[in-house]
């Protein structure tokens, strides 16, 4: 029986309590729960925003059927409970999928389809599987449609953009996050606000969403006319993020890793020698004496203040890593297991991770860690001068992912564990922010929805060095952007594998360069071959070193080509803060697919392996070895300057490019080619 209640339409069926509220702008929350109510969670989402208008809400005189509409989004629920989604032009955009012997025999669906049929198979859109003892194994299912194209998702280690015909795992992985809003060119987005462990299908022949253990569905779904409005509308209820500093224009240098507080600086100090621009400089990790001191190890940073102050005399920011990981002899462990402050386990003993000890990880889903764990960093770092973090392990990295065997203060990890890396991002963002910090950032691994909310910056994992590695970045860091995290890097060069006087690496390391100039935070790191000895067998000491990862240490060829595009970045700076902005106010991706900004060019839908960096330059990267031209599409609707030869080429056709090793292609839109073309001389 359908009821309204207040601004929603509800459905009771059975044991099933269902509720469509509206939730932003042509937006809908959608929950249903064999429980009698809902959970309260909110999950991603923020405390719905106030409507700018009631929604319309009709259910027939039998109390069967009705729908609800906010905005331009339409809801309704037929006589046999299942959902139908439908823009302003009565355009069906998502359906459940439902083949029973009670199915809505008058409802034709979109795409040139035949009407809906009774079927033998017994298929519900809405699949709630008892376990044993409470709770449920979901199933979502909707109607596929084979020619659509999805975008989103976060970041799979994988070189193509359009996700139709994927299935992705719902599940963190070092280099992996699951971030579960994707974007339709059929004109809608939709979050899976679910942070249990399972899978999507975005099949040929369904779209079917799994959750192996949870309590109840939970999804939101919007339309827009264009890209830019589901993305803001998406934006809208899930944050934004801070506005980035200025030290996030420029250029980071980090590597594995500086070992001393004297290496650092001699590092700092040639950087500044050289004239070279650097904003940030990054100690990674083994500084500290054990895992789970979150401490400099005196032994080998004797006076971290010392050199902090003098970093920020040379202008130079500092970021310091810290894991989540507590070494079982650590001086806190025993605290923070008596106060539960440590993700437990079903099974065996407590100890979730073997590097260098046995060690529990902090469970950051309970408030009490992240105040327990911010009083440590504030102590240890932040009252020094330290001025970010890098969040590390942030998925966390098991050394075994059976994500059935742990226990989150919040419940159990199959339902709530995708949360995990939103909440460690929470607790430092809360923490700084509560000292006065306003514009907040802090690099970490993994990210869920909403994590932008809190400063995330992600970067792309523990990846390979090769093109094909730097050809996956690319599609991640477009479907992570399409996601709802606009701040994203990577390892330049990759982070295992490279060899800095191998002449295959230095051009690896020079096409990944040019491409990091062009996207959100422009970050050198990488564990180079070969590596140095350890210190020492204590503390900090026991860890080896990566070989150099500064621009001086792949030969003059490439220091030169680099040395132009740390330029470049620095002359982008203004640039660069626009779009920061933006990202800020609106939810605008920095980097973004073709189609964000030509939707209703059709070409712009499938090519995948150029981007928009902001609104007006066109980036065409070189993916490949030993590649020194290629093909670039221009889309319709301007005409492109090339920047290196400023030749003019009208839009909508697709051109060879030279790409010598010196240059990676990059077009301007022609009017405003007289303001950016000055930034690449």
């Amino acid at each position: 029986m359908l009821s309204q209640q207040e601004q929603s339409l509800i459905l009771r069926h059975g044991n099933e309590l269902l509720k469509i509220e509206p939730w932003g702008e042509n937006s809908f929350r959608v929950r249903s729960s064999k429980y009698p109510k809902f959970q309260g969670s909110s999950h991603a989402l923020l405390p719905a925003p106030k409507l700018s208008a009631h929604p319309k809400i009709t259910i027939d005189a039998s109390g069967s059927s009705g729908s609800i509409t906010n905005g331009d989004l339409t809801a309704k629920i037929n006589a046999h409970k299942n959902i139908l989604f439908y823009n302003q032009d009565g355009k069906l955009l998502l359906k459940g999928y439902q083949r029973n012997r009670i199915d809505d025999m008058t409802t034709t669906i979109d795409h040139n389809k035949a009407a809906h049929f009774n079927s033998a198979l017994n298929i519900n859109s809405r699949e709630f599987k008892a376990h044993i003892g409470g709770d449920y194994e979901l199933y979502v299912r909707f109607e596929s449609n084979p020619e659509e194209k999805l975008f989103g998702m976060g970041q799979y280690q994988q070189d193509f953009l359009d996700l139709k015909n994927a299935k992705l795992e719902l599940a963190h992985r070092n280099s992996q996050a699951s971030v579960p809003f994707v974007l339709s060119n059929q004109g809608y987005g939709f979050l899976w606000n679910n942070p249990a462990i399972g899978d999507v299908h975005f099949a040929k022949n369904i779209t079917e969403w799994h959750a192996i253990s949870t309590k109840e569905m939970d999804f939101w779904i919007t339309d827009g006319d264009q890209p830019s409005q589901i993305e803001e509308q998406y934006a809208a209820v899930t944050g934004t993020v801070p506005m980035m500093p200025e030290y996030g224009l420029g250029y980071w240098q980090c590597k594995l890793r500086y070992r001393t507080q004297d290496e650092l600086l001699q590092a700092a100090r040639e950087f500044k020698r050289r004239h070279l621009p650097i904003d940030v400089i990054v100690i990674d990790y083994f500084h500290w004496p054990k895992s789970g001191e979150f401490c400099f190890d005196p032994a080998y940073w004797p006076d971290p203040r010392a050199m902090i102050n003098e970093l920020h005399e040379m202008g130079i920011k500092l970021m310091v890593s810290v894991w989540p990981t507590i070494d079982e002899t650590s001086s806190h462990y025993k605290e923070m297991a008596e106060n539960g402050y440590l993700i437990q386990v079903e099974r065996g003993v407590p100890i979730a991770m073997n590097f260098l000890g046995n060690n529990g990880f902090a469970d950051f889903t309970n408030p009490g860690t992240r105040r327990y764990l911010w009083a440590l960093l504030k102590k240890n770092y932040y009252d020094l001068g330290v001025d970010l973090f890098w969040l590390d392990e942030a998925e966390p990295e098991y050394t075994v992912y059976d994500f059935d065997n742990y226990r989150y203060y919040r419940g159990s990890n199959l339902q709530v564990g995708n949360i995990f890396p939103a909440v460690y991002s929470k607790m430092v963002y809360d923490g700084m922010k509560s000292v006065g910090q306003k514009e907040i950032v802090n690099l970490v691994r993994s990210a869920w929805a909403g994590s932008q909310r809190y400063g995330a910056l992600v970067w792309s994992g523990d990846i390979d060095s090769s093109f094909q590695s730097l050809r996956n970045q690319l599609a991640i860091g477009l479907n992570i952007a399409i996601a709802g995290i606009p701040w994203w890097t990577t390892d330049i060069g990759g982070f295992h594998g490279g060899i800095n006087d191998d002449p295959d690496f230095r051009e690896l390391v020079t096409r990944w360069f040019q491409f990091s100039t062009f996207c959100p935070v422009m970050r050198m790191h990488g564990d180079r071959e070969p590596h140095t000895k350890p210190l020492s067998v204590s503390g900090g000491g026991k860890m080896p070193s990566g070989a150099p990862t500064e621009p001086w240490a792949y030969g003059d060829q490439t220091y030169n080509i680099m040395i132009r595009y740390m330029q470049i970045r620095e002359h982008m700076r203004d640039y660069l803060r626009e779009q920061m902005a933006a990202a800020h106010k609106k939810g605008t991706p920095i980097i973004r697919p073709l189609f964000y900004d030509f939707p209703t060019d059709q070409n712009s839908w499938a090519i995948e392996n150029q981007y928009m960096f902001g609104h007006d330059l066109l980036i065409a990267p070189i993916m490949y070895a030993q590649i020194t031209q290629r093909d670039v599409y221009l889309p319709q609707g301007t005409d492109w300057v090339n920047v290196y030869t400023q030749e003019t080429k009208s839009g909508g056709q697709t051109i060879v490019t030279e790409a010598p090793i010196e240059e990676i292609p990059v077009f301007v839109r022609k009017q405003v080619a007289d303001v950016l073309l000055p930034l690449f001389k």
